[in-house]
Protein backbone atom coordinates (compact mmCIF):
# COMPACT_ATOMS: atom_id res chain seq x y z
CA UNK A 1 0.00 0.00 0.00
CA UNK A 2 1.35 3.42 -0.94
CA UNK A 3 2.28 5.76 1.91
CA UNK A 4 0.19 8.98 1.89
CA UNK A 5 2.49 12.00 1.87
CA UNK A 6 2.32 15.78 1.76
CA UNK A 7 5.39 17.36 0.17
CA UNK A 8 6.36 20.84 1.37
CA UNK A 9 8.87 22.31 -1.08
CA UNK A 10 10.80 25.42 -2.07
CA UNK A 11 11.43 24.19 -5.61
CA UNK A 12 14.77 24.79 -6.50
CA UNK A 13 17.00 22.33 -8.17
CA UNK A 14 17.09 19.52 -5.63
CA UNK A 15 13.41 19.89 -4.74
CA UNK A 16 12.71 19.27 -8.43
CA UNK A 17 14.79 16.08 -8.18
CA UNK A 18 12.78 15.07 -5.12
CA UNK A 19 9.52 15.68 -6.98
CA UNK A 20 10.70 13.49 -9.85
CA UNK A 21 11.53 10.67 -7.45
CA UNK A 22 8.41 10.96 -5.29
CA UNK A 23 5.91 11.23 -8.15
CA UNK A 24 7.42 8.24 -9.93
CA UNK A 25 7.47 5.95 -6.89
CA UNK A 26 4.46 3.60 -6.75
CA UNK A 27 4.88 3.28 -2.97
CA UNK A 28 4.36 7.03 -2.39
CA UNK A 29 0.93 8.62 -2.70
CA UNK A 30 1.50 12.37 -2.97
CA UNK A 31 -1.74 13.88 -1.66
CA UNK A 32 -0.70 17.54 -1.89
CA UNK A 33 2.29 19.77 -2.55
CA UNK A 34 2.69 22.93 -0.51
CA UNK A 35 5.13 25.68 -1.41
CA UNK A 36 7.25 27.90 0.81
CA UNK A 37 9.69 30.72 0.13
CA UNK A 38 13.27 29.50 0.40
CA UNK A 39 15.46 28.78 -2.59
CA UNK A 40 13.42 31.38 -4.46
CA UNK A 41 10.25 33.41 -3.87
CA UNK A 42 7.11 31.44 -3.12
CA UNK A 43 5.29 32.30 -6.35
CA UNK A 44 8.30 31.22 -8.40
CA UNK A 45 8.35 28.05 -6.27
CA UNK A 46 4.74 27.41 -7.31
CA UNK A 47 5.54 28.01 -10.99
CA UNK A 48 8.55 25.69 -10.81
CA UNK A 49 6.54 22.98 -9.05
CA UNK A 50 3.75 23.08 -11.63
CA UNK A 51 6.32 22.96 -14.45
CA UNK A 52 7.96 19.86 -12.95
CA UNK A 53 4.55 18.19 -12.65
CA UNK A 54 4.01 18.93 -16.36
CA UNK A 55 7.38 17.43 -17.20
CA UNK A 56 6.38 14.25 -15.37
CA UNK A 57 2.88 14.14 -16.89
CA UNK A 58 1.80 13.87 -13.27
CA UNK A 59 -1.82 13.52 -12.19
CA UNK A 60 -3.72 16.54 -10.92
CA UNK A 61 -2.13 16.92 -7.49
CA UNK A 62 -3.24 20.02 -5.54
CA UNK A 63 -0.47 22.62 -5.19
CA UNK A 64 -0.75 25.68 -2.95
CA UNK A 65 1.36 28.73 -2.16
CA UNK A 66 2.28 29.27 1.47
CA UNK A 67 4.55 31.52 3.48
CA UNK A 68 6.20 34.33 1.52
CA UNK A 69 8.84 34.94 4.19
CA UNK A 70 10.21 33.51 7.44
CA UNK A 71 8.37 34.10 10.72
CA UNK A 72 10.91 36.66 11.95
CA UNK A 73 13.75 37.06 9.47
CA UNK A 74 13.47 39.19 6.31
CA UNK A 75 12.88 37.47 2.95
CA UNK A 76 16.00 35.94 1.37
CA UNK A 77 16.78 33.30 -1.23
CA UNK A 78 19.48 31.02 -2.61
CA UNK A 79 19.63 32.32 -6.17
CA UNK A 80 23.43 32.10 -6.15
CA UNK A 81 23.03 28.31 -5.98
CA UNK A 82 19.75 27.72 -7.81
CA UNK A 83 19.75 30.53 -10.37
CA UNK A 84 17.41 33.49 -10.69
CA UNK A 85 14.32 31.32 -11.29
CA UNK A 86 15.31 28.44 -9.04
CA UNK A 87 15.87 25.71 -11.63
CA UNK A 88 19.35 26.62 -12.81
CA UNK A 89 19.48 26.92 -16.58
CA UNK A 90 16.66 24.43 -17.17
CA UNK A 91 14.27 25.88 -19.72
CA UNK A 92 10.72 24.97 -18.73
CA UNK A 93 7.47 26.20 -20.24
CA UNK A 94 4.94 27.99 -18.09
CA UNK A 95 2.39 25.44 -16.91
CA UNK A 96 -1.30 25.61 -17.74
CA UNK A 97 -1.99 24.04 -14.35
CA UNK A 98 -3.31 26.33 -11.65
CA UNK A 99 -2.44 26.41 -7.99
CA UNK A 100 -5.24 25.79 -5.50
CA UNK A 101 -7.02 28.95 -4.37
CA UNK A 102 -6.17 28.29 -0.72
CA UNK A 103 -3.15 28.92 1.47
CA UNK A 104 -0.74 26.01 1.86
CA UNK A 105 -1.62 25.67 5.55
CA UNK A 106 -5.32 25.35 4.69
CA UNK A 107 -4.52 22.72 2.06
CA UNK A 108 -2.49 20.72 4.58
CA UNK A 109 -5.26 21.04 7.16
CA UNK A 110 -7.83 19.79 4.68
CA UNK A 111 -5.75 16.81 3.58
CA UNK A 112 -4.78 15.78 7.11
CA UNK A 113 -8.30 16.16 8.51
CA UNK A 114 -9.92 14.19 5.68
CA UNK A 115 -7.38 11.36 5.55
CA UNK A 116 -8.49 7.98 6.83
CA UNK A 117 -4.94 7.21 7.98
CA UNK A 118 -2.14 9.36 9.41
CA UNK A 119 -0.14 11.31 6.82
CA UNK A 120 3.61 11.80 6.58
CA UNK A 121 4.89 15.29 5.83
CA UNK A 122 8.15 15.50 3.89
CA UNK A 123 9.47 19.05 4.29
CA UNK A 124 12.25 19.97 1.88
CA UNK A 125 12.55 23.71 2.46
CA UNK A 126 12.37 26.11 5.40
CA UNK A 127 9.84 24.90 7.95
CA UNK A 128 7.63 28.01 7.95
CA UNK A 129 4.50 26.35 6.55
CA UNK A 130 4.80 23.41 8.92
CA UNK A 131 5.25 25.67 11.94
CA UNK A 132 2.19 27.69 10.94
CA UNK A 133 0.17 24.47 10.63
CA UNK A 134 1.26 23.32 14.08
CA UNK A 135 0.47 26.65 15.72
CA UNK A 136 -2.87 27.28 14.00
CA UNK A 137 -4.20 23.70 14.04
CA UNK A 138 -2.60 21.96 17.05
CA UNK A 139 -5.45 19.43 17.12
CA UNK A 140 -4.10 17.93 13.88
CA UNK A 141 -0.64 17.15 15.27
CA UNK A 142 -1.70 13.69 16.43
CA UNK A 143 -2.88 12.86 12.90
CA UNK A 144 0.60 13.38 11.43
CA UNK A 145 2.48 10.09 11.49
CA UNK A 146 5.90 11.67 11.05
CA UNK A 147 7.65 14.73 9.66
CA UNK A 148 10.75 13.99 7.60
CA UNK A 149 12.62 17.23 7.08
CA UNK A 150 15.67 18.12 5.05
CA UNK A 151 17.49 20.42 7.39
CA UNK A 152 19.97 20.75 10.18
CA UNK A 153 23.30 19.12 10.83
CA UNK A 154 24.98 17.19 13.61
CA UNK A 155 28.32 18.52 12.38
CA UNK A 156 29.04 21.57 10.20
CA UNK A 157 26.72 24.00 8.46
CA UNK A 158 26.54 25.57 5.01
CA UNK A 159 24.66 28.86 5.50
CA UNK A 160 27.08 29.52 8.36
CA UNK A 161 29.88 27.46 9.90
CA UNK A 162 27.32 25.74 12.15
CA UNK A 163 23.87 26.28 10.58
CA UNK A 164 22.25 24.49 7.64
CA UNK A 165 20.36 26.72 5.18
CA UNK A 166 16.75 25.57 5.72
CA UNK A 167 16.95 25.89 9.51
CA UNK A 168 19.03 29.09 9.31
CA UNK A 169 16.45 30.58 6.94
CA UNK A 170 13.70 30.33 9.58
CA UNK A 171 15.06 29.25 12.98
CA UNK A 172 11.83 30.05 14.83
CA UNK A 173 9.85 27.78 12.52
CA UNK A 174 12.39 24.99 12.98
CA UNK A 175 12.17 25.42 16.76
CA UNK A 176 8.38 25.06 16.65
CA UNK A 177 8.62 21.87 14.59
CA UNK A 178 11.39 20.32 16.70
CA UNK A 179 9.37 20.98 19.86
CA UNK A 180 5.99 19.94 18.41
CA UNK A 181 5.87 16.40 19.75
CA UNK A 182 5.44 14.95 16.24
CA UNK A 183 7.84 12.07 15.50
CA UNK A 184 10.68 13.59 13.46
CA UNK A 185 13.36 12.39 11.08
CA UNK A 186 16.15 14.85 10.35
CA UNK A 187 17.85 14.39 6.99
CA UNK A 188 20.64 16.89 7.39
CA UNK A 189 24.00 17.79 5.91
CA UNK A 190 25.61 14.70 7.46
CA UNK A 191 24.08 12.64 4.63
CA UNK A 192 22.92 15.36 2.21
CA UNK A 193 26.50 15.94 1.09
CA UNK A 194 27.27 12.24 0.52
CA UNK A 195 25.05 11.26 -2.42
CA UNK A 196 26.23 12.66 -5.75
CA UNK A 197 26.10 11.75 -9.43
CA UNK A 198 29.43 11.43 -11.21
CA UNK A 199 30.30 13.20 -14.46
CA UNK A 200 29.62 10.14 -16.57
CA UNK A 201 26.09 9.75 -15.23
CA UNK A 202 25.33 13.44 -15.69
CA UNK A 203 26.63 13.35 -19.27
CA UNK A 204 24.54 10.24 -19.99
CA UNK A 205 21.41 11.90 -18.62
CA UNK A 206 21.99 15.16 -20.50
CA UNK A 207 22.40 13.26 -23.77
CA UNK A 208 19.16 11.31 -23.31
CA UNK A 209 16.22 11.72 -25.66
CA UNK A 210 13.86 11.25 -22.71
CA UNK A 211 12.81 14.71 -21.45
CA UNK A 212 12.76 13.72 -17.77
CA UNK A 213 16.22 12.13 -17.85
CA UNK A 214 17.59 15.05 -19.86
CA UNK A 215 16.13 17.56 -17.40
CA UNK A 216 17.53 15.69 -14.40
CA UNK A 217 20.94 15.76 -16.10
CA UNK A 218 20.65 19.52 -16.58
CA UNK A 219 19.70 20.04 -12.94
CA UNK A 220 22.56 17.88 -11.63
CA UNK A 221 25.01 19.57 -13.97
CA UNK A 222 24.15 23.16 -13.10
CA UNK A 223 25.89 23.87 -9.79
CA UNK A 224 26.14 20.66 -7.77
CA UNK A 225 25.96 16.93 -8.57
CA UNK A 226 24.26 16.20 -5.23
CA UNK A 227 20.77 14.71 -5.36
CA UNK A 228 20.11 16.78 -2.24
CA UNK A 229 16.47 16.88 -1.15
CA UNK A 230 15.70 13.75 -3.15
CA UNK A 231 17.77 11.86 -0.60
CA UNK A 232 15.23 12.70 2.11
CA UNK A 233 12.52 10.98 0.08
CA UNK A 234 14.88 8.04 -0.47
CA UNK A 235 15.28 7.80 3.31
CA UNK A 236 11.50 7.54 3.66
CA UNK A 237 11.26 4.82 1.00
CA UNK A 238 14.35 2.79 1.95
CA UNK A 239 15.45 3.55 5.53
CA UNK A 240 17.62 0.42 5.47
CA UNK A 241 20.12 2.33 3.29
CA UNK A 242 20.74 4.80 6.13
CA UNK A 243 22.07 4.69 9.67
CA UNK A 244 19.87 6.65 12.05
CA UNK A 245 20.72 7.73 15.57
CA UNK A 246 18.27 9.14 18.09
CA UNK A 247 19.58 12.19 19.94
CA UNK A 248 18.18 15.18 21.83
CA UNK A 249 18.04 18.23 19.54
CA UNK A 250 17.34 21.91 19.97
CA UNK A 251 17.50 24.93 17.64
CA UNK A 252 19.58 27.98 18.51
CA UNK A 253 17.44 31.13 18.33
CA UNK A 254 19.86 33.66 19.81
CA UNK A 255 21.08 36.30 17.40
CA UNK A 256 24.74 35.82 16.66
CA UNK A 257 27.11 33.54 14.82
CA UNK A 258 25.38 30.33 15.96
CA UNK A 259 21.80 31.37 15.10
CA UNK A 260 20.00 28.55 13.31
CA UNK A 261 22.32 25.82 14.53
CA UNK A 262 20.75 22.46 15.32
CA UNK A 263 22.31 21.55 18.64
CA UNK A 264 22.60 17.76 18.78
CA UNK A 265 23.44 16.47 22.25
CA UNK A 266 25.71 13.51 21.51
CA UNK A 267 27.35 13.35 24.92
CA UNK A 268 27.71 10.09 26.79
CA UNK A 269 24.93 11.28 29.12
CA UNK A 270 22.67 13.54 27.06
CA UNK A 271 21.10 16.24 29.21
CA UNK A 272 23.84 15.94 31.83
CA UNK A 273 23.78 19.71 32.33
CA UNK A 274 20.32 19.37 33.90
CA UNK A 275 22.15 18.37 37.09
CA UNK A 276 23.58 21.89 37.15
CA UNK A 277 20.16 23.44 36.46
CA UNK A 278 21.25 24.95 33.15
CA UNK A 279 18.60 22.83 31.43
CA UNK A 280 15.28 22.55 33.24
CA UNK A 281 13.39 20.51 30.66
CA UNK A 282 14.67 17.69 28.45
CA UNK A 283 15.20 18.37 24.77
CA UNK A 284 13.06 16.44 22.28
CA UNK A 285 14.79 13.39 20.82
CA UNK A 286 14.61 12.88 17.07
CA UNK A 287 15.90 10.37 14.55
CA UNK A 288 18.90 11.74 12.65
CA UNK A 289 20.31 10.24 9.44
CA UNK A 290 24.02 10.11 10.22
CA UNK A 291 25.44 7.84 7.51
CA UNK A 292 24.25 6.20 4.32
CA UNK A 293 25.24 3.73 1.61
CA UNK A 294 25.73 6.49 -0.93
CA UNK A 295 26.03 4.31 -4.03
CA UNK A 296 22.87 2.42 -3.12
CA UNK A 297 20.94 5.64 -2.47
CA UNK A 298 22.04 7.03 -5.84
CA UNK A 299 20.97 3.79 -7.53
CA UNK A 300 17.59 4.03 -5.81
CA UNK A 301 17.15 7.59 -7.06
CA UNK A 302 18.13 6.76 -10.65
CA UNK A 303 15.76 3.77 -10.65
CA UNK A 304 12.95 6.33 -10.88
CA UNK A 305 14.41 7.57 -14.18
CA UNK A 306 14.09 4.22 -15.96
Amino acid sequence: MARPVILDVDTGIDDALALVFAIRRPDIDVRAITCVAGNTGVYQVVANTLAVLDLLCAPDIPVAAGAVRPLVEPPRDASLVHGSRGLGDLDVARSARRAAAVHAVDLMRREIASATEPLTIVALGPLTNIALLIRTHPELVKRVERIVFMGGSASVGNASPVAEYNVWHDPEAAWIVVNSGVPLTMYGLDVYTRVAADRALIAELRASTDPVRRSVGALLGYASPLIGDAGAVCALVAPELFEFENWPVQVELAHGMSRGQTLVDRRRLPGEDAMHESRRTPWPSIDIAMRCRADAVLALFTSALA
